[in-house]
């Protein structure tokens, strides 16, 4: 995810990173050759084009801006879910490391493997939505004696909850934890289990296929039939019209393809990776260890 510090308007009309301009280019390159094309046969063989007016093409582009406007909102509120589920994965691992450090009655040695196999959580979380190997990660944070259990499991962040819930059942045991404790910090750990579900059913339930199909049908037929529309009118203006009108429905449809699933690697999807290191840094600054500093980013922005 790209966010960069508040831009002067005109420098804004020449952003290119994160921009979808590079994606949909070729396609608005072609669409302003034949808008071109277009109208020098209007020029020379005007009998060779049906004789059409701009009206039709006003009201389907009416019809059009709502249609990409609901299909923008559909995907935006699966990307504004997707960073609250993981605003709660921080919130979460924050209050269980707080309550585990001033609360529970355990030893150093204790209290550090719990708070690491917090953040095998997050590192084995990001992994499986991102379809990722996360194995590096989990055998420098997990216990010696799960880690096998674990890296080999299909659903690993729910392992590593497990792990966490033995420990505290271990520590309950031997009297370490008192019983309101126990129950409030396995709580914690459901609604960890919880942000899980949230993630894996956004990941794994896409935007109905109907509505992506129907969408780039009527935006390229819109484009491509725009032309033949405005070239009476507009004349040699047509090709500049036609790459304003192309870019804003291409550029909606590209972005709303991009949002439905915030946790790809794309300009604008979630920076899951900056935020899994945010949450580890947080973690181990609780426990008085040394934070690595955040990794370096391309001048002018800022990827959270």
């Amino acid at each position: 995810m790209i966010i960069r510090p508040k831009l002067h308007w005109f420098r804004m009309l020449f952003v290119w990173r994160g921009s979808l301009l590079s994606r949909i280019l070729p396609r608005l390159f072609t669409l302003v050759v034949l808008a071109t094309i277009v109208v020098f046969v209007r020029q020379d063989y005007p009998h060779l084009l049906p004789d059409l007016t701009p009206i039709p093409f006003t009201l389907l582009g009416i019809a059009l801006a709502i249609f990409l406007s609901f299909r923008n909102s559909v995907s935006y509120d699966r990307f504004w879910e997707a960073r609250k589920l993981w605003g709660g994965v921080l919130n979460e691992t924050r209050a269980l490391t707080r309550e585990q450090l001033t609360a529970a009655d355990a030893s150093d040695e204790q209290n550090r493997q719990f708070v690491y196999t917090l953040i095998a959580f997050v590192h084995a979380l990001r992994a499986q939505l991102r379809e990722t190997d996360a194995t590096p990660a989990l055998q420098k944070l997990l216990r010696p004696e799960v880690q096998e259990t674990v890296i080999q499991g299909r659903f690993k962040p729910e392992l590593v909850i497990l792990d966490a819930a033995q420990q505290l059942r271990t520590m309950r045991k031997q009297e370490q934890l008192c019983p309101i404790l126990f129950a409030r910090m396995d709580q914690h750990l459901s609604q960890l289990s919880a942000c899980l579900g949230g993630c894996e059913r956004i990941a794994s339930t896409p935007v109905p296929f109907g509505y992506s199909v129907i969408l780039h049908r009527t935006v390229y037929s819109y484009c491509f039939l725009l032309p033949l529309g405005l070239a009476a009118t507009l004349g040699f203006m047509t090709p500049v019209i036609i790459a304003f009108v192309a870019y804003t429905f291409l550029a909606l449809e590209a972005l709303a393809e991009e949002l439905q699933d915030p946790f790809g690697t794309e300009p604008n999807d979630l920076a899951l990776d900056a935020m899994t290191h945010t949450i580890e840094s947080s973690l181990r600054e609780m426990l008085g260890e040394p934070i690595d500093p955040p990794p370096a980013v391309p001048d002018n922005c800022v990827v959270t």
